[in-house]
């Protein structure tokens, strides 16, 4: 994968924003936003709803941290939280099926419109950290 993809004064600013508010969202986790997280987490994930929420935190903070101060890997690092942001995916739809209340979502419509952010997020990474650009550079190569 090549990771030396250039990006734009705007791509490294919308990649610090990103960075910052996964370390802020890691925070949460942790500590005062702890509660809602754990009513995010499906039934059927085999493990304590806590500990779920503390190991997303952690992840959620070396990834925003890498966002932010590992440039060598940006690419690299834009996937890995694009596949992230896949994998947190089915408790955002736990959150909407089972109709919890949570960060101001207190409505159906609420909860399905923030599914469709999901993806959004998904791009910002990965156009962003110039992931999108080297991933599209080497399917054209294969």
């Amino acid at each position: 994968m090549n990771t030396a993809i250039q990006t734009t004064l705007f791509q490294k600013i919308a990649r610090i924003m990103l960075g910052t508010f996964m370390v802020l969202a890691a925070a949460g986790h942790m500590t005062f936003q702890r509660a809602a997280f754990q009513a995010q987490v499906p039934d059927w994930i085999p493990m304590s709803k806590d500990l779920v929420v503390l190991l997303s935190g952690v992840v959620e903070l070396l990834l925003g941290l890498a966002m932010i101060f590992w440039k060598k890997e940006r690419v690299r690092v834009g996937i890995a939280l694009a596949i992230f942001y896949v994998l947190i995916f089915p408790g955002n739809i736990a959150q909407y099926v089972n109709g919890v209340n949570a960060f101001g979502l207190d409505t159906d419509a609420k909860r399905l419109t923030r599914l469709f952010f999901q993806p959004m997020l998904v791009l910002w990474a990965l156009w962003s950290t110039g992931a999108l650009k080297a991933l599209l550079k080497r399917r054209a190569q294969n």
